[in-house]
């Protein structure tokens, strides 16, 4: 289940920023990023926030394991075909 960008706008802002720390240390451990100190962790926060609003990163709610992901919108687009 996909969650809309304006019920995001609700959670406490940590909360959302906790999802999306996980979501980037992810994507460090995958070889995305060569490593974050806190400067860039900061500055990926804040990108990573702008993506989820223009809706080029979703977060996915599964209901399988009740937990939260987020994904590109390509790749969930992909994965519905």
């Amino acid at each position: 289940m996909l969650i809309p960008y304006e019920t995001l706008l609700q959670l406490p802002k940590e909360t959302l920023a906790n999802v999306i720390r996980e979501y980037l240390f992810g994507q460090v451990e995958d070889g995305s990023f060569a490593s974050l100190d806190e400067r860039e962790l900061a500055q990926a926060i804040v990108q990573c926030q702008q993506a989820l609003k223009q809706g080029k990163l979703k977060l996915e709610y599964s209901e399988d394991d009740e937990s939260f992901a987020i994904r590109s919108a390509d790749q969930i687009a992909q994965q519905q075909d």
